[in-house]
Order: C-alpha cells, then structure tokens, then sequence
C-alpha cells in the first residue's frame, strides 16, 4: 500500500486509517485504565470534581470509648484538680480557633458551664460553625474560617491566629465532639450543615498533604460503619484507609505534627475501628504492619522514658534519647510528648502498653506539672495541657465533661471559676 497519491502527498485513506488506528489504540487504552483512574482523567479535562461516591449512613460520629478504669494511674482528686485547670476560660476577644477546638474536642459540645466566665460547649460549637459568632470576637471585617464553595464548605487553616492551625483539625475536633451532621453551619453567605464540611474535606483531601493525621482519624470516625472503605476524592483518586495508613506510616517517627504523636494516635484509632467494625477498616496485611508500627514505638517510649517519668520530645531515640538531650529544651515539649502517649495509651490494647508503672510515673509526672504550673502559663500553652487532661480522664474510662458534671454534683462546694488556691504538694506524693 503506498502512503502517496499520485502528487506525491499523504493519500486521504491513509489519513483515515492512521485516525481509525489512533482512536483504536486509545480506546483499548482508556477501557484498560481502573475506574479511578478514568475518573481522574474526566475530572482534570472537565475542571469539575467528582462527585463523592460513598454514602455517609449515620447521622452522628463513632466514640471509641477508653478500656481501663484505673485510679492508681490517676485519682478522682486529682483528675478533678487537673480538670479544673484546663477548663476553657478563654477572653472573648479574638479567641483563637485552634484553642477553642481543643477545648472543644475534650469538654464536648453539651457541656454547660455554671460560671459565665467559662466558655460553655455550644458556645465554642458556634464559634467555629456560625461565621457571626466568629466575628463578634474577631470583627466585622474579618476573613471567616468558614469558606463556602459551590457544593460544600472548605476551613481556612494555617499559621494565621484567627485560623484553625492544621488541616482538617476543625473537622476532627467537631467530630471528637460529637456534632451531629444535620448541625447547621453558617457561612458568610448561606447557611449549610455540617454534613458539607466532612464531605468537601473528603473531596479535597490528597495523599501528599503534609498533614493527614487528622483527615485519617474524622474519615474513620464517620466511614468505619459503612459496608465500603474505599471511595474516590474530587479529583477521581481512589483512596482506603490502607492507603491512609501508609501514609501515616510512611515517613519517620520523629516527624509529624506534635512529635510525631498524632499519627501515633490517629493509627490506634484505625485498629480500634477495624477491631470494632469486623475487621473490613483495613486489610490484614495493613493491620499487621500498623501492629507492629505501634510495636515499635512502644518499645521506643519504654527505653526512652526519663527517670521522673515524663516522655522526652526525642523519644524516637528509644535508650539513646537520655544522651541526646536538646540543652535549650523547653519544658512544653516535655508536655507535649507525655500528654499525647498517655492519650493513645488509653485506648490501646495491653499488648501495646508498657509495664503499668511506668504507665503511673509518666500520669504522676503530668498531674504534678498541672499542679504546680501557674495558670497563665496553662491558658498560654492549653493546647498541649489540654491532651493532659484527656488522657488522664481516658484512663478512669470516662471524658473531661463527664467526670466534671458528676464531680459538681458529689461536691456542691466546687466552684469553677473560683481562684484557684496553691495546690496541695501533698495530692501526688501518696503513690509515690
């Protein structure tokens, strides 16, 4: 078959059958790509998202609940003075969402403080889901947190004080609390719920953010009970939660957001869900590499542990963290590093714990700093103080919220706000 007609050009059939030929070997191509992967390529040339393809049943998020009750790890008198010291007593004025968050993800979003001056759980809901309430302490000119879109809401995060810190932190810290979806949500310029923040953050996350761990740990909490644990985000990327996982479990321990402690967490989350859910959360072998990740860093914190009990920021060292020690270490680290382990250490199965007393030095550690630190300082760094708190409540099976109203209740002379009085040196030595 010559390619040239008779003037010495490109012949009209061979023009067509070199088109029938391409049109051929890119239909076969486009019928071998996954359906993911077909999606991908329609949203990138269409610019439009795809649509979210997995049903969000439950109306109100999963709570995964402590396993131990155990007062030798904290006391009710000392969990009820530890308490009283991260209460959100926050300044109207321009408070910070990433406090406020915090707080919320502890105390709930029910709880109904008797002094005025605390911030009482709907109060901080409506901060951070009603952009008026946002502005009445951040101004009429401010840039809202809440940011509508055509087809749901994005959170304005970042190291701007009146943003939320981290990204997806607002969505976990709402779903911690136990906000419903159906909850409405105000933004600048229509009111939706809150069902459109968790469904734009699953549509917009991506497997490189530099920020995962709490995309991961919200994902689960709503995801877990649903028959399907894959779906596609508005790009057409296919995502699972073993995927999520090697993710969190890709880089080094050291790395990561608050010491690397939240990925730490946000992994125990999994388990627990995977356990509760008839293991459909993760593939068996996910499972077993997020084990024996947890594993490791168990045995970690157990050599690492320093001789007054507290867990140092360079715990990743394991036995050589002692020998490394930053010299311009600041005590918060020190904070940080404890209150976090202590957290997912509440929710983790024996196998995964350290011997209990060393359990009980790092929880005397953290009750004797929350005691003898003055408040200031507390309310300057509450976001550390606040994962105290917490852990310490996990590890008596209950929340901050409700060991704090049946505390009321039991001893009427509690008063919230009251100042609070030098605290007992004595309340911490007894089991020492």
């Amino acid at each position: 078959m010559t390619l040239l007609n008779r003037n010495g050009r490109v012949s009209f059939r061979m023009v067509v059958l070199t088109q029938v030929c391409a049109a051929g070997a890119f239909l076969i191509s486009w019928m071998l790509l996954p359906d993911y992967r077909q999606s991908e390529v329609i949203a990138r040339l269409s610019n439009k998202p795809v649509t979210l393809d997995v049903r969000i049943e439950s109306n109100d998020p999963i709570r995964i609940a402590s396993l131990y009750d155990d007062p030798n790890v904290v006391s009710d008198e000392e969990l009820a003075a530890v308490l009283k010291k991260v209460l959100p007593r926050f300044s109207r004025n321009q408070m910070r969402p990433n406090y406020i968050e915090h707080a919320l993800r502890i105390w709930g979003d029910k709880i109904e403080f008797t002094d005025p001056g605390l911030i009482s759980g709907p109060q901080m809901r409506e901060f951070l889901t009603d952009t008026s309430k946002y502005r009445e302490s951040w101004g009429a000119d401010s840039d809202p947190i809440l940011q509508p879109g055509s087809d749901g809401i994005s959170i304005r995060w970042g190291s701007d004080r009146s943003a939320s810190v981290h990204h997806d932190h607002l969505l976990a810290s709402l779903t911690e609390a136990g906000v419903s979806l159906d909850r409405p949500v105000f933004t600048p310029r229509r009111s939706l719920h809150f069902r459109d923040v968790l469904t734009q953050a699953m549509r917009d996350f991506q497997l490189d953010e530099r920020e995962t761990e709490w995309s991961v740990m919200a994902f689960g909490f709503w995801l877990a009970p649903q028959q399907t644990v894959e779906w596609h985000n508005g790009q057409g990327r296919r995502l699972s939660f073993d995927l999520l996982a090697d993710r969190l479990m890709r880089n080094h321990k050291k790395h990561g957001v608050c010491l690397g402690t939240h990925r730490v967490y946000s992994l125990m989350v999994l388990l627990r869900l995977d356990e509760q859910y008839g293991d459909q959360i993760v593939s068996d072998e996910t499972e077993a590499r997020i084990m024996a990740y947890l594993t490791d860093v168990r045995d970690l914190i157990v050599a690492a542990q320093s001789p007054d009990g507290s867990w140092p920021p360079n715990w990743t060292e394991g036995a050589e963290a002692a020998a490394k020690t930053d010299p311009a270490e600041k005590k918060k680290s020190r904070v940080i590093s404890t209150g976090h382990h202590l957290e997912w250490l509440a929710i983790a199965p024996p196998s995964l714990h350290p011997d209990r007393s060393q359990v009980v030095r790092a929880a005397d550690w953290a009750i004797e700093d929350v005691l003898m630190t003055p408040q200031e300082v507390i309310e300057e760094n509450y976001t550390f103080y606040s994962h105290v708190g917490n852990s310490l409540a996990l590890w008596r099976k209950t929340t901050p919220a409700e060991f704090w109203e049946n505390w009321r209740k039991t001893h009427p002379d509690c008063e919230e706000l009251n100042e609070l009085s030098t605290p007992d040196p004595t309340l911490n030595q007894s089991k020492k």
